[in-house]
């Protein structure tokens, strides 16, 4: 994972949605908190990479009238959100995936809409963010949930992180620890475990780790992963959590009371190449609130 500087911008692509408008708020409250500008990507070839659906008997905008108006308004917007905000924009020929990951690349961070234009809307986190998410080598932020999961609102939610597998020096807990203290907020560090399949069943054939054992695990892995980052950040208050579940459902549930959800992706090679996890596909799909998905050291 690259080392980032602290003039970098937030970075936030647009497509002309309202979700990406909403996604225009966040990142630009996101640049006030971080003290950074803000800069506005469009790529002009989204639509056409997201298969749009146009209105019957309307012709598509065209591509100087997108070029003209998109990125401008979007400008315009964050200006008049934060006033004095330092905002640029770019105008892309291209799709939006390499033009994103490319802006990603020299950012503090990458925000994105959860949803896009057109009759699929709902496709553009299929197609977009989940193209993006995990695979740049800087944060990804999905702005999810009601307009008021913005920072500097809903004072005292927590920001939720998720402890993985791996817990000594994770990014993502770091990464989570500094949204918190940027906010004045808490960090809420979840770890799931699940019961043993013979406590389950209660057959008494099975034998093996009692859940005692387990929740131990958990609570040890949890208390690693918070090692490091509480000691960078001491005046960030922790509520540690462990709870018995699925990861999956666990962090959805927790992301009903969350300014915030951080998820960790460690970019596991598959069959087909680089995929997020099961965990972090459902947060993105489900979280009542924005997801940062950070990129974790392999």
């Amino acid at each position: 994972m690259r080392t980032r500087t602290a003039d970098q911008p937030v970075v936030v692509g647009v497509d002309g949605s309202e979700a990406s408008l909403r996604a225009v708020d966040w990142a630009a409250d996101e640049a006030a908190l971080r003290g950074v500008p803000l800069h506005v990507v469009y790529a002009s070839l989204w639509e056409r990479y997201e298969h749009a659906v146009f209105p019957a008997g309307q012709e598509p905008a065209s591509e100087r009238l997108l070029t003209g108006v998109l990125a401008v308004a979007a400008a315009k917007r964050a200006r008049a959100r934060v006033p004095g905000l330092p905002v640029t924009t770019e105008v892309v020929p291209e799709g939006p995936v390499p033009v994103l990951r490319r802006a990603a690349h020299k950012a503090a961070a990458l925000v994105l809409g959860s949803r896009g234009r057109g009759g699929a809307a709902e496709l553009l986190l299929g197609s977009v963010c989940l193209a993006l998410a995990g695979r740049t080598d800087g944060p990804v932020i999905v702005v999810r949930g009601d307009h008021d999961n913005r920072p500097g609102h809903r004072k005292g939610r927590p920001v939720v992180v998720g402890v993985p597998d791996r817990p000594a020096d994770s990014e993502a807990v770091r990464f989570a620890f500094r949204e918190a203290a940027r906010r004045a907020a808490p960090v809420e560090a979840v770890r799931a475990w699940h019961r043993p399949a013979h406590e389950v069943s209660g057959h008494p054939g099975f034998t093996g780790e009692s859940a005692q054992v387990q929740r131990q695990r958990a609570a040890e892995a949890l208390e690693t992963g918070l090692r490091a980052p509480a000691g960078e950040q001491p005046d960030v208050e922790v509520r540690r959590r462990i709870v018995e579940g699925q990861a999956r459902t666990v962090l959805l549930d927790a992301s009903a009371d969350a300014a915030l959800l951080v998820v960790g992706a460690r970019q596991p090679r598959g069959r087909f190449g680089l995929h997020i996890g099961r965990v972090t596909h459902a947060v993105l799909h489900h979280a009542a609130c924005p997801v940062a998905v950070v990129p974790e050291r392999a």
